[in-house]
């Protein structure tokens, strides 16, 4: 019996989405679409698993992503598959298997749950969610600012625009970035043997992620390491100005973090991350930016491409309660006795015919029946006894003013449509 419980209990880092969590989540989907669809984005979805050189190939090797936390297998057929742990990939994969190439450019917009081997804590689980946006094929610097423009759109509608701060970076192209990386080599190489296991590896394949290391001793060491504004082009340093031109014309506020870099390999230009002080070491709350590199790297023709994700267990830890509180139930039907049960059910069907939301409490007294109501927040209870059966009537009450009066069905229904 004790190894059936056992067997029976959620896998670590995973969660059930319960009724008062989905209820955020769809508040937060809903609001998200909105936002995109003004702005000429359409909703893709792509599988949930791909072949693994999608993500393998793409993100680079040495990323924590793949090096520590993808979720790879191989399929009896003898295919090396892998659970997507973000959804840029797998967008740049289908525009290539779908030969999208000549309908550029593309907007989308995107949510679903993704997978990541990680270390479970606050706001961290190895399958979470995310929403997000990708628009390919525009190389302007203001296709960040308005994907920027976006996101701060949207935690705005979450309530969420006084909860958190923009931080801001520059890769540069590649020109620079090569340039840079030179500089942070020749750096770094002095310190090598001080640096964490993970940031001696990085500065073989990837020693830009050292910038983004959490060890304090690596941390220490970056503090004095060549800064990435000193290597950009000309090229590169007027699309930077351009993004911090479009973003003040905008009156978003912003912080340039010379630290802030991805961990992802495919990241050129802007990168740029919404944080928060409120969810401890997991602040985070939305970042993206510009992946010009990214669907050429697959194979596919070069096509610039920026984009953000956000993860929805985090959103939803902050989203204050006023915003979805207003009630998802508008109706609670009560029957009084079993004579009434018949016209409740015909007087519930004509309810949910409107387009509200409606119940039926059946079992038990109409006190306790009423007492559920208010505890479930319906806007109206509608009483049905025998004389209510009998005439076709109901009583109602507003159970936010407490008032209470008897009408035909119709004449209740228009009633509390304009309530």
């Amino acid at each position: 019996m004790l190894s059936m419980t056992k067997s029976l209990q959620r896998v670590r880092g995973t969660q059930d989405i319960l009724p008062e969590l989905e209820t955020k989540f769809h508040w937060i989907k809903e609001q998200a679409r909105l936002v995109s669809s003004k702005s000429g984005f359409s909703a893709i979805e792509t599988p949930l698993f791909e072949m693994s050189e999608v993500f393998h190939r793409t993100l680079g090797e040495t990323s924590d992503m793949v090096f520590k936390e993808t979720y790879t297998f191989l399929d009896r057929g003898g295919d090396s598959i892998t659970l997507r742990p973000e959804g840029t990939a797998g967008i740049a994969r289908a525009f290539i298997s779908e030969g999208l190439a000549q309908k550029l450019p593309l907007k989308f917009y995107y949510s679903g749950p993704m997978f990541r081997y990680e270390r479970p804590q606050k706001g961290r689980y190895r399958q979470f969610h995310q929403i997000g946006i990708e628009c390919l094929g525009l190389d302007h610097p203001f296709s960040d600012v308005e994907a920027i423009s976006m996101a701060a759109d949207l935690l705005k509608k979450l309530g969420l625009e006084k909860s958190n701060r923009l931080l801001i970076n520059t890769l540069g192209d590649a020109e620079s970035r090569a340039t840079y990386r030179t500089q942070l080599v020749d750096y770094l190489t002095k310190y090598k043997n001080e640096l964490s296991a993970d940031s001696q590896l990085r500065l073989e394949k990837n020693p830009l992620r050292i910038l983004d290391s959490k060890d304090a001793q690596d941390k220490k060491i970056i503090q004095d390491c060549p800064k990435m504004q000193n290597s950009l082009n000309t090229n590169s340093l007027h699309f930077f100005d351009q993004v911090q031109k479009g973003l003040s014309q905008l009156g978003i506020s912003y912080t340039v973090d010379p630290y802030l870099v991805r961990g992802i390999d495919y990241y050129t230009h802007t990168v740029f991350e919404f944080v928060t002080d409120l969810l401890g070491a997991q602040g985070t709350l939305l970042a993206g930016g510009r992946y010009d590199g990214l669907i050429e790297t697959m194979g596919g023709p070069a096509t610039p491409g920026v984009g953000w994700a956000a993860g929805l267990e985090r959103l939803a830890e902050l989203l204050p309660s006023e915003l979805i509180a207003r009630s998802i139930l508008d109706v609670a039907v009560i029957p009084a006795d079993d004579v009434s049960e018949l016209w409740a059910l015909e007087v519930a069907n004509a309810v949910r015919k409107q387009n509200q939301v409606c119940e039926i409490l059946w079992g038990g007294n109409v006190g306790k029946k009423m007492k559920k109501a208010s505890n479930m927040k319906a806007r109206f209870a509608f009483i049905l006894g025998s004389t209510e059966s009998s005439s076709k009537t109901v009583t109602f009450k507003n159970l936010s003013t407490g008032a209470q009066e008897s009408k035909s069905l119709p004449e209740t229904l228009r009633a509390i449509s304009t309530i």
